[in-house]
């Protein structure tokens, strides 16, 4: 792999939360050597709100959410991905399309903070969880030793990200 910024796609079903979240962090933590984009299978066409409100929060720039289809990154005139990396249970067990340039891809799968039941304290906590969850994958992946892993290496990586035992840190 080469010393350039890596693209990175978040898939989700709904492309309204764990995504966008994902996307978000990863252009942070990634400090100019990761990019991240966000997609869906089945976009809810909004961003979910709390998504949103926990961003805002949290200092980031939300001028970037949006929900989209993941066709926008499939066509052979898309954007090459370097990596591709499911969030939810949904998208990995869906037919994805062909991405451009054979990107390696993992899953990452994390519950739904949109489906979190009780009241808004519970609900906005379960976006504050799967955000905690996120950054700490994303920690873990954009501080690997790209340049000195061979594919397969950073494959069984990727794999493991998505095997982390997330501790219950407040976000």
């Amino acid at each position: 792999m080469t010393n350039d910024t890596r693209n990175v796609l978040f898939l989700c079903t709904g492309n309204s939360a764990r995504s966008i979240l994902a996307e978000a962090i990863i252009d942070r933590e990634g400090m100019g050597r990761f990019k991240g984009y966000s997609a869906g299978s089945d976009p809810k066409g909004q961003v979910h709100p709390y998504a949103i409100d926990l961003l805002k929060r949290l200092n980031y720039d939300t001028g970037f959410a949006r929900s989209k289809d993941w066709s926008e990154f499939a066509g052979p005139d898309a954007r090459k991905m370097d990596f591709v990396i499911t969030v939810c249970d949904n998208a990995a067990a869906e037919v994805c399309p062909i991405w451009p340039g054979q990107p390696m891809s993992a899953h990452w799968g994390l519950p739904d903070p949109a489906k979190a039941d009780g009241n808004e304290a519970q609900r906005r906590l379960a976006f504050s969880e799967t955000y905690r969850m996120l950054r700490n994958r994303i920690s873990i992946f954009v501080n690997l030793p790209m340049a000195s892993l061979d594919k397969l290496s950073l494959q069984e990586r990727l794999e493991e990200i998505g095997e982390t035992k997330d501790t219950a840190e407040p976000a």
